[in-house]
């Protein structure tokens, strides 16, 4: 094989190679993204205090799972809703130092009017025995529900509901907090890292 063919062979193969990287860097791009916050406990009556808050998103729900979500929402209410978010693949997951954590099953980026992005992440809560056998008021909303609102350097606050109400934003085509400034566990220096 002379030099000139072994470069005419090898050559296609590193042109796919190059077109690939770069495809992959694209998605990659897109791709899994972690921020960390410092999440404060205001609810009363309940527990009140500080921890630090690690939010995984590995996988950014498509279009076609919010519109499930929405429709199942619409249709049939929160219990139909809660079925179908079940349903949904690992999107990511949340945790606390010390702490095993728990799957997230939506997880939404949209761009907000005024520079930044708003990130939505809902997923079933964790409902412990005693909640399953008393059966508070909170066992009505087994949603957690994740807020938060960045600025173009990836900083900013959110909000966790893990007991409340949740309803759609026709505006922004989303899941949102029904009030927003009410929720309970406030996050604070929210970063992208």
């Amino acid at each position: 094989m002379t030099p000139l063919s072994s470069i005419r062979t090898v050559l296609p193969g590193i042109l796919i190679s190059a077109a690939l990287a770069a495809a992959f860097g694209t998605v990659g791009a897109q791709g899994p993204e972690r921020y960390v916050a410092n999440a404060v406990s205001l609810a009363t009556p309940g527990p009140t205090g500080t921890a630090v808050v690690e939010i995984s998103v590995t996988r950014w729900s498509p279009e076609a799972e919010q519109d499930r979500l929405l429709k199942a929402l619409a249709e049939k209410g929160p219990e139909k809703l809660l079925e179908t978010l079940r349903d949904l693949p690992r999107a990511g997951f949340i945790r606390t130092p010390g702490n095993i954590g728990y799957d997230l099953r939506f997880a939404r980026k949209t761009p907000l009017e005024e520079g930044g992005e708003q990130i939505v992440i809902v997923t079933d809560r964790p409902i412990g025995i005693w909640e399953a056998v008393n059966r508070p008021r909170t066992i009505d909303y087994p949603f957690t529900l994740i807020e938060l609102h960045l600025d173009n350097k990836g900083n900013g606050e959110g909000k966790i509901s893990l007991a409340t109400k949740i309803v759609y934003d026709k505006r922004r085509k989303t899941i949102v907090l029904e009030n927003y400034s009410s929720a309970p566990v406030m996050l604070t220096k929210v970063r992208r890292e």
